[in-house]
C-alpha cells in the first residue's frame, strides 16, 4: 500500500529539486531555508531511489547542532522519525529504499572511505578544499553546497562552471519563518552594514578581525626573484602536511601551495620535495615540534631547518609575516582558504583579543615559520638537525 509525504516545503526546495546541474551551490542569508529545504529533498530521495546519501560537516558538535537537529524535526513533522531505522552510533538512518549518513569532515576514514551516490556539504566555508574534492570525486550523482557568504574561499572558483547552479536565497524566501526572527534580521541593516549583506541580502562579504590582509592573488610564481625558499608543517591524521614556497621578488614575496595533504610519512613527503625539484642548496624550515621526521627528510638529502620558537614566537612570527606584501598563486586553494578565514579570537563582545583561533593555520603555520626564520629576529640562530 502506498503512501504520501507530506512537506511544507518553499521555492528553495524547488529550485534544488528542478535543477539538472551535478552540483547545486545554496548560497544564502540567515534563515533562508536553505539546509532544511535541501534535507527535506534529501529525504524524499531516501524514500523514493536506491541511493546512499552522505551529510557532512566541519565538525560532529556543529552537525549535530544544526543538520542533524533539523533532519530529526523535518521527520517528526511527517511522522517518519522511528529510533528502530537510527544508527545513533554511526548516525546512519535507514528508509525504505535509502540510506543517509552523517559524519564530520575531520574524520579523515571517512573523507577517503566509500563512494556514495549523493552527497550535501552543510556550510561548505568550514571545509578545506581538499577536503571538498576527497567527497566529491567519490559521489556518483549530486552535490549540495550550502553556506552564508561570510568571505571568500573556494566555492567561488566552482560558481559558473557548466555543471554548477548556483541558488541564491534570503530570509525573504523562508514562508515560515517568526516575525522575532525577521525582525532581528532586519536590524542588521542599520547596526552592521557588512553582516546586513551576508546574514540579511546573501551577498559576498568579509569575515571581520582577519589576522592577514596584506595580500591577493596572482595567476603564477616569478621565473626572476632574489630569494627562493619553503615552509612546512607537519600532520597526518587529522591536520595535513603543508608545504609553501615563497619567492622574494620586486619588495614582496609570492606564495604557492605545493603540498596539503594528510596521511604522508617522511618518505612520502621526500618523494614530493624530490618531484617539485627541490634540493639540499634550498631551505625549508619547518616545525621543530618534528625532530625525528626533519632527520629523516634531510637523510633523504634535503635541507630541512627547524624553526627555533622562543616566547610569543607565533605573535612574532605573525607581525613578521604582515610586514611584507604577499602574492599568492590562484591555485593555492587551501592557502586562499585559510587566509580568508584565520582570525583573531573575539571577547564576549566580539572585539578581537591577540591571539589568533587555532583553525585554518596549517599552510599559514608553514608560511609563518619560513618568514620568520628568514626575515625575523632569530635570523643566524637556525637549528639545523643532522643527516647521520
Amino acid at each position: 500500500m502506498s503512501r504520501s509525504l507530506n512537506l511544507n516545503t518553499s521555492e528553495i526546495f524547488e529550485r534544488n529539486q528542478d535543477s539538472l546541474k551535478r552540483i547545486k551551490v545554496n548560497k544564502g542569508g540567515s534563515s533562508s531555508g536553505k539546509t532544511y529545504s535541501v534535507l527535506q529533498l534529501l529525504l524524499l530521495k531516501a524514500l523514493t531511489e536506491d541511493v546512499l546519501i552522505s551529510v557532512v560537516s566541519g565538525t560532529l558538535p556543529h552537525l549535530k547542532r544544526g543538520a542533524i537537529r533539523d533532519f530529526n524535526n523535518i521527520l517528526e513533522g511527517c511522522g517518519l522519525y522511528n529510533e528502530k531505522n537510527i544508527n545513533k552510533t554511526d548516525l546512519i538512518y535507514t528508509f525504505q529504499r535509502g540510506k543517509i549518513e552523517f559524519f564530520s569532515a575531520d574524520d579523515v576514514t571517512k573523507l577517503r572511505g566509500p563512494r556514495r551516490d549523493i552527497l550535501f556539504i552543510n556550510e561548505c566555508d568550514k571545509l578545506m578544499y581538499n577536503q571538498y574534492v576527497q567527497l566529491a570525486m567519490r559521489t556518483k550523482k549530486e552535490i549540495y553546497l550550502d553556506y552564508n557568504p561570510v568571505g571568500d574561499f573556494w566555492v567561488n572558483d566552482i560558481i559558473g562552471d557548466s555543471d554548477v547552479e548556483l541558488i541564491h536565497s534570503t530570509y525573504k524566501d523562508n514562508p515560515f519563518l517568526d516575525d522575532a526572527i525577521i525582525k532581528e534580521i532586519e536590524k542588521l541593516e542599520h547596526k552592521d552594514k557588512n553582516l546586513w549583506r551576508v546574514y540579511g541580502l546573501g551577498l559576498d562579504g568579509k569575515i571581520e578581525g582577519l589576522v592577514y590582509t596584506n595580500w591577493q592573488e596572482c595567476n603564477s610564481l616569478p621565473n626572476d626573484y632574489s630569494k627562493r625558499f619553503f615552509g612546512m608543517d607537519f600532520g597526518y591524521t587529522n591536520d595535513p602536511t603543508a608545504l609553501v614556497e615563497v619567492r622574494e621578488y620586486n619588495q614582496g614575496l609570492w606564495v604557492k601551495e605545493h603540498i596539503y595533504s594528510t596521511k604522508l610519512t617522511n618518505q612520502d613527503i621526500g618523494i614530493e620535495l624530490k618531484r617539485l625539484g627541490i634540493d639540499n642548496r634550498v631551505e625549508i624550515f619547518a616545525d621543530s615540534a618534528e625532530p625525528k621526521s626533519i632527520v629523516e627528510i634531510n637523510r633523504m638529502g634535503f635541507n630541512v631547518k627547524a624553526t627555533v620558537k622562543g616566547k610569543d614566537s607565533i605573535l612574532n612570527g605573525i607581525n613578521k609575516v604582515k610586514q611584507h606584501d604577499m602574492f599568492v598563486t590562484s591555485d593555492s586553494k587551501n592557502l586562499i582558504t585559510e587566509l580568508n578565514n584565520y582570525k583573531w579570537t573575539e571577547d564576549r563582545e566580539g572585539k578581537p583579543m591577540n591571539n589568533p583561533v587555532d583553525k585554518f593555520n596549517h599552510a599559514l603555520d608553514a608560511l609563518r615559520y619560513s618568514i620568520m626564520m628568514k626575515y625575523g629576529l632569530n635570523k643566524g640562530r637556525i637549528k639545523s638537525f643532522g643527516i647521520g
